[in-house]
């Protein structure tokens, strides 16, 4: 007699069927599974969708990367107006802002202590700007959380590359971290080393990517002044660079990863195996999940003759679904122009993909179903598929443990009219869904209309046309531990 595994065991199982498994009923919480995320990255993965603002004195030199040598008087904005950047940006839905504090050309938007490099020395408000301040106090008053990115490059600065530098880059993080208040992210790029004014000495210095900035201690000390950000860089240790600048994850992207240099060996920001980078690591030993940063424009500044080249917003919800439908975070520039303000071309743009997202999301249009679930975890209601529905991420259907195959059946007296699926596991419990399906009945069979493996924080399937079901259901395959399943939504794109 063969033997059935429990997955042809489960094929084997009516659809709307309320069998129990056989397996000891559980009623604790289910034990979380792998590498768990910190209460910091739990706020930072209900972000989604949030802003860089990508502004300094290149604004005003039409260059992408600064050298270093710029006169502080060209950074002169004409009206500049933080509550207004922020205003558009919390219109569109957005839930966080992040500015390019300094970028590569040392240039400060504070009024920092360590250069004379800055807005300080700029005739923009007397020399009495903060670009910072403004930014930073805007986004709190609209209820926006506030991030810094800080270049660990800077081609200003005579000391780059030797020892005093990095005590130098701490002071700046240090400033930036005790006097604007709560900061929700702190940015590295890897972009390290090279040509640059330096001073005066317009050479090109190289540093070892792995050891010089001793980021283990500036990574320490960041922890003390603000234990609640989330600090990214390509290899975390938080939040990882997705491993391109066009917005977009894998289709399969874990939260766990263990990065690895470019060409193996040691990782380090700046030195990452990049196409890693878009997948992470099933069953990495770090929770450290991924940002997908691109800009609305060609560039990350502001260029006159990128006007007319601002990303659309059907442009704009493609990259949603492929960075924050994917379980990563959307990370949009919308770099200020000269004035000090949003272009209008990127705030149309902004606006039509905050309509779109609002319309599709509004309602889930699988609230009122019948549901039926294979295996309730200890029969308990706290652990009911009837959360699926509720809208609380906190909130989920579990299984028995032994029960990691399973199904939810929905059914409703009308039919539903959709073309985009989201999921989202109990993340607090760590990523434990390794393969799933997602089924309608039609024609007196079931037929897939989503597959997938990953799902973690957020999962989006988007349809290439409209479906209409009287009955679904989500069935997983494959689980190593029980399955904790927060939401199960169907949405109808807007048009």
């Amino acid at each position: 007699m063969r033997t059935l595994s429990r997955r042809q065991l489960l094929k084997a199982i009516p659809a709307a069927s309320a069998i129990p498994f056989a397996w000891a009923a559980n009623t604790a919480e289910p034990a979380p599974y792998g590498a768990l995320p910190s209460a910091g990255q739990l706020l930072w993965h209900e972000k989604e969708f949030y802003a860089f603002l990508h502004f300094t004195i290149n604004t005003f030199t039409d260059k992408e990367w600064g050298y270093g040598d710029e006169d502080p008087n060209l950074f002169h904005p004409t009206a500049f107006d933080a509550e207004a950047i922020v205003g558009h940006l919390k219109a569109c839905g957005m839930k966080s802002v992040m500015l390019t504090c300094k970028h590569h050309d040392g240039f400060c938007l504070w009024p920092t202590k360590t250069t004379d490099h800055s807005v300080m020395n700029s005739k923009w408000r007397a020399g009495k700007g903060d670009v910072v301040r403004e930014i930073s106090d805007a986004a709190r008053k609209a209820g926006l959380r506030f991030g810094v990115y800080v270049s660990p490059w800077d081609r200003n600065a005579a000391s780059y590359a030797t020892p005093a530098y990095v005590e130098m880059y701490r002071a700046q993080l240090r400033e930036l971290l005790t006097q604007y208040g709560p900061i929700d992210e702190i940015w590295h790029d890897g972009a390290n080393g090279g040509d640059g004014f330096y001073g005066g000495a317009r050479e090109k210095r190289n540093i070892d990517r792995n050891t010089y900035y001793d980021w283990p201690r500036t990574w320490e000390m960041i922890r003390g002044l603000q234990p609640n950000a989330v600090i990214f860089s390509d290899v975390g240790p938080d939040i990882r660079w997705v491993g391109n600048e066009r917005g977009i994850a894998n289709e399969t992207c874990w939260a766990t990863y263990d990065p690895v240099g470019d060409k193996g060996g040691p990782a380090s920001p700046g030195n990452v195996n990049a196409k890693q980078s878009m997948t992470g690591t099933r069953n990495g030993a770090k929770w450290i999940p991924a940002e997908c940063d691109v800009s609305i424009r060609p560039g990350w500044f502001w260029h006159e003759k990128e006007n007319a080249k601002v990303k659309t917003p059907r442009q704009l919800l493609d990259l949603y679904y492929q960075s924050a439908g994917r379980g990563a975070g959307f990370l949009l520039n919308v770099p200020p122009d000269q004035r000090g303000l949003l272009h209008e071309n990127d705030v149309a743009a902004l606006s039509g993909v905050g309509d779109l997202l609002k319309r599709t999301f509004a309602r889930n249009l699988a609230v009122g179903a019948k549901i039926t679930a294979s295996n309730t975890r200890g029969a308990n209601k706290q652990f009911r598929a009837e959360h699926l529905l509720d809208g609380n991420r906190a909130t989920y259907w579990a299984t028995d443990d032994g029960a990691t195959e399973s199904e939810i059946t929905f059914e409703w007296k009308k039919p539903v009219t959709f073309n985009v699926i989201r999921l989202r596991e109990e993340v607090r419990l760590g990523q434990r869904v390794e393969e799933f399906v997602v089924e309608v009945w039609q024609d007196s069979g079931w037929s897939a209309v989503g597959i997938g493996s990953s799902i973690g924080a957020g999962r989006i399937l988007r349809l290439d046309h409209e479906k209409s079901a009287t009955k679904m259901r989500l069935r997983i395959l494959r689980s190593p531990a029980a399955p904790a399943i927060s939401e199960f939504g169907l949405y109808l794109e807007a048009s």
